[in-house]
């Protein structure tokens, strides 16, 4: 899940292209309102949310219509962002072929990401309109609003993603081209329409054509994860079944709405404002002055650094633009190759997944239906034990550094630089001690971590003279508002997907394979951890656990695994494989924060992710590490 450095890593289409002409014109309007209303939603959000706080722990007396209002305008955030999202190009993609293809193929794959993006959008707008509909008899508890104010979310979020992407024809992509992605979407329509009878006769090795032929082909050509989860969605129900086709949007609306997820754009945004505030820079310059004189201390620096910034962000791509600017001069100064280094920050990333509050944990919490204080409590020691295996790597290519030339900070100095660090370094620790001893929700505390920082900032700007960029603040509202949406969404659509697959017999027929497989519990585990090594690289953490997160666990459940330790042992796998080169788009994201070329990083990269798989292996084999302190 990521701020994406570049749109190629991550986007949806090529680019927002030209505002000249009629179509730009169009799209840029509807941009600045979007921005402008999803950017103030960020802010009213986190408003009431902490006004619930003061109520409840301040003055004893708690408001009854915070979190039913906060739920209301989080629908709302979540497709503004979406839209923001779609309008920036930062819905996540898997591009890796698409980048390798001649420029003629690249430019239909481009438009076969928008056209595929336009068919699903078309499709389900006017269920979205018609569930929206259905919900003006319902009425709010506490505030007695009809429930439509909330549902026009969706159709409202999925017209605007449709007008955007109508002004790119001509645009951003040529019309020649979408022409041909139009015919090859309109064509695959038409087979899958004409195969109606031999779909429905073969049961459910449909589901193949579905969600492995379908889905998988559109997601290696490039389409949008979101879009290709959608289109799979909604043909499957809609050419193989008789279910209503709002039970699309309300799969989407159900798995965008789960209450722990209102914490999703709030760390999101303190994790942009550690960067703003100076607070990462701080805790970087701390670690550096006390182990930045050793051999390789630089290196330990960074996959430090990383383990703190990673338990306050929850998005890897923030965590590593925080760190690596930081870093990298000084280490090249050093003699450090580009590749290494990036090699390293990928590493440490995956490294870094379980890591509260990370919002794979969160997402797992939401739709798995475990503890999220159980989980951040045992995420800390698996990422530990990855860590120290990356830092046997770092020892052993760091043992012959020539440090003749670095100077020792002094004692001054790292009190110095410990007094500025301190509020930071404590910040994650308070946040996870909160969460696991009850005193405060995940929401709850990722409001008052937000005040918490702005007010570090303040003092740190007054009384260490530390710069602090406040002019960032509103681009950092829409960062968060169009990562939370492009992360939101594809909750969404991967609930409706794996509702389908549940509702198929799928989940029972795969619960019977996956229980009878050679080794028991061991078998299942280390299938497991294949499974989500190649679904990492593929689909990344969050659609991957919404998908097969409540297939899966039961059956660990089943044969007697915790579901904390599964829980860490996939996220790990997941994160491996985010950062795993040739596919992995986590790697591509830390060349790009690291302006390296990818093929230095691809040949040093391979020792630390055989360490890593070393600590994944210790992590599955010894559950103590994931459960011992439950």
């Amino acid at each position: 899940m990521q701020v994406e450095q570049r749109a190629e890593i991550a986007g949806g289409h090529a680019g927002p292209g030209p505002t000249s002409g009629l179509g730009g014109r169009i799209e840029a309007a509807v941009g600045r309102v979007v921005e402008w209303a999803a950017g103030s939603l960020v802010v009213v959000e986190m408003l009431i949310l902490f006004a619930g706080v003061i109520s409840r722990y301040v003055f004893k007396k708690p408001f009854t219509w915070t979190d039913e209002l906060a739920s209301i305008l989080f629908l709302w955030l979540a497709m503004l962002g979406a839209v923001l999202a779609y309008r920036r190009t930062e819905h996540m993609r898997m591009s890796a072929l698409v980048d390798g293809a001649g420029p003629r193929v690249r430019a239909v794959l481009e438009a076969l990401a928008l056209a595929a993006g336009l068919a699903f959008l078309i499709l389900v707008l006017h269920p979205a309109y018609e569930y929206a509909y259905d919900e003006i008899a319902i009425e709010t508890p506490a505030l007695g609003l009809a429930n439509v104010w909330r549902a026009a979310a969706l159709p409202v979020g999925l017209g605007l993603m449709l007008l955007i992407g109508l002004t790119r024809i001509g645009r951003s992509h040529a019309v020649r081209d979408v022409a041909w992605a139009v015919a090859i979407v309109v064509a695959l329509g038409a087979i899958l329409w004409l195969a109606r009878p031999l779909l429905n006769a073969i049961g459910n090795y449909k589901l193949l054509v579905f969600f492995v032929l379908l889905v998988g082909g559109a997601v290696l050509a490039g389409v949008p994860i979101v879009f290709a989860f959608g289109i799979g969605t909604f043909a499957f129900l809609a050419l193989t079944t008789r279910t209503p086709l709002t039970v699309v949007v309300s799969r989407m609306d159900e798995g965008m709405s789960h209450i722990i997820l209102l914490s999703v754009p709030l760390f999101v945004f303190l994790g942009l404002l550690i960067e703003v505030t100076g607070m990462a820079r701080a805790m970087v310059d701390f670690l550096a002055s006390l182990i930045g004189h050793f051999r390789g201390g630089l290196k330990y620096v960074l996959l430090g650094a990383m383990y703190l910034v990673s338990g306050i962000s929850g998005s890897k791509a923030a965590d590593m633009a925080a760190v690596a600017p930081v870093l990298f001069p000084e280490m090249k100064k050093r003699g450090a190759a580009g590749g290494d280094l990036v090699a390293l920050l990928s590493s440490s990333g995956a490294m870094s997944e379980t890591i509260p509050p990370s919002l794979v944990l969160i997402t797992i919490g939401s739709v798995v239906n475990v503890s999220i204080a159980a989980l951040f409590t045992g995420g800390l020691l698996p990422g530990l034990v990855l860590a120290l295996a990356l830092c046997g790597v770092v020892w052993w290519r760091s043992r012959n550094e020539d440090m003749s030339g670095v100077k020792r900070a002094t004692v001054q100095q790292v009190a110095l630089a410990l007094l500025i660090a301190a509020p930071g370094i404590a910040l994650p620790f308070l946040i996870r001690a909160a969460v696991v001893e009850g005193i405060a929700t995940a929401t709850e505390v990722s409001t008052i971590g937000i005040a918490y920082t702005l007010f570090y900032g303040a003092v740190a700007g007054l009384v260490f003279g530390q710069r602090v960029q406040w002019s960032r603040l509103w681009r950092c509202l829409l960062e968060t508002a169009a990562l939370s949406g492009a992360i939101l969404i594809i909750i969404g659509t991967a609930t409706g997907m794996a509702w389908a697959l549940t509702q198929s017999g799928f989940s029972r027929q795969l619960a019977a394979s996956m229980s009878s497989l050679p080794g028991g519990a061991a078998g299942f585990m280390a299938v497991s951890i294949v499974a989500f090594v190649i679904l990492g690289s593929v689909l990344e953490g969050i659609p991957a656990i919404v998908l097969f997160g409540p297939l899966l666990f039961p059956i660990a459940r089943q044969l007697g695994i915790h579901e904390v330790h599964y829980a860490m042992v996939v996220i790990l796998a997941m994160g491996i494989g985010l950062f795993a080169p040739p596919f992995g788009v986590g790697y591509y994201a830390a060349c790009a924060i690291g302006r390296v070329d990818p093929s230095e990083g691809i040949a040093p990269i391979w020792p630390y992710l055989l360490a890593l798989l070393v600590g994944l292996v210790v992590v599955a084999c010894v559950p103590w590490i994931s459960i011992g302190f439950l």
